[in-house]
């Protein structure tokens, strides 16, 4: 008799996945606004409108930029597998991405996700797509889909992996891009809430492969396990920056450059919106840095520039602000819920990052 094959011998159940969507259908539309949200979730493609009111700078655009941005959560997903926790990297994903739209003075208005994984599991998809709804909700946009693919030739079990998409707006002439940044200008910079979702392979090397330790040992100096300081998701900067850049007149160009320090840490983003002949000065004591960051060095023995180009270092965002406002602007984003330090200031110089003690 001849053997007969089905999907489900190839690793793939339709009805589990079929209850993963069903289970997550109702979180998502969380983040809808329908008057933005045409289709509600699990058409083909998402409809969003932009005519409405809501949206940051005005009634209607009316030249309206479209921002798109992509990203993943890295190698922190490793410590989500260790932990078993899968509730929190899904606000990383968000974060990626939405921190970068911003950098423009976009608004995101749509995100959507990839999910890949070895087989369906509608306990771990729901897990992931809470905390994105989580993020969106924070980062005030819509989830409007997604793709869950199952691969169970190219992921063992147990992996997975995460990538997102946002979409956003920006008026023409309110898109922020460091042009208009000038000598004397302040520098401001965000907390962030650790490491956020840059430098987890040399994390995981020193932690784990150097230094031997396991994710529930708890750190003395942190007061928490390797595993919670390690999850710990990534902050999202939208409702301040959005806050902010539409308190003030576009005339006044208040804002003028805005950086998401990610991988290659303060030293290589910020010169990603500096003009040619100016560069920032930095005050290496000006701000508190976090102890998961001194903890990780002297654990691994990572030599000072390594630490500044590779993390954080406990700024998760920068505004280059024009000096007249900044005293207000720090003020706005204190009373936002959101600590922030003046960091340095723009001098002449080539387009870089300069630190003085």
């Amino acid at each position: 008799m001849t053997q007969e094959f089905t999907y489900s011998d190839a690793g793939l159940n339709l009805d589990r996945y079929e209850e993963s969507l069903e289970r997550i259908a109702k979180k998502v539309r969380q983040t809808h606004n329908p008057l933005h949200v045409l289709d509600g979730f699990g058409g083909f493609a998402s409809l969003f409108a932009l005519d409405y009111d809501r949206l940051l700078f005005a009634k209607k655009y009316r030249k309206p930029v479209i921002v798109t941005c992509t990203d993943g959560v890295g190698t922190k997903l490793k410590i989500a597998i260790l932990m078993k926790k899968y509730d929190t990297v899904g606000i990383d994903l968000v974060a990626m991405s939405v921190n970068d739209a911003i950098c423009c003075g976009a608004e995101p208005l749509v995100f959507l996700d990839y999910i890949a994984m070895a087989k369906d599991d509608p306990d771990l998809t729901e897990a992931l797509v809470s905390g994105m709804v989580t993020g969106c909700l924070d980062a005030e946009c819509s989830l409007t889909g997604g793709e869950t693919a199952i691969l169970p030739d190219f992921y063992q079990e147990g992996d997975f992996d995460l990538a997102g998409f946002c979409v956003g707006v920006v008026e023409r002439d309110r898109i922020i891009n460091g042009k208009e940044i000038q000598e004397g200008d302040n520098v401001i910079g965000l907390a962030s809430s650790g490491f956020h979702s840059n430098g987890y392979s040399l994390v995981r090397k020193v932690v784990f492969d150097h230094a031997g330790l396991q994710v529930d040992q708890t750190i003395p100096e942190l007061k928490q396990t390797v595993g919670e300081a390690l999850l710990t998701p990534t902050k999202i900067y939208v409702r301040a920056v959005k806050k902010i850049i539409q308190h003030y007149p576009v005339k006044r160009k208040v804002v003028r450059g805005l950086a998401h320090i990610t991988g290659g840490g303060l030293v290589d983003n910020i010169p990603r919106i500096l003009p040619e002949n100016l560069q920032v000065v930095l005050e290496r004591n000006s701000w508190p840095i976090p102890p998961i960051f001194p903890w990780l060095q002297k654990l691994g023995n990572i030599p000072q520039p390594e630490m500044d180009r590779v993390f954080n270092q406990g700024i998760g965002f920068v505004m280059i602000v024009a000096p007249f406002y900044t005293d207000s602007i720090q003020e706005q984003l204190t009373e936002l819920g959101f600590p922030n330090y003046r960091i340095g200031k723009v001098q002449k110089g080539p387009s870089s990052v300069q630190w003085i003690d």
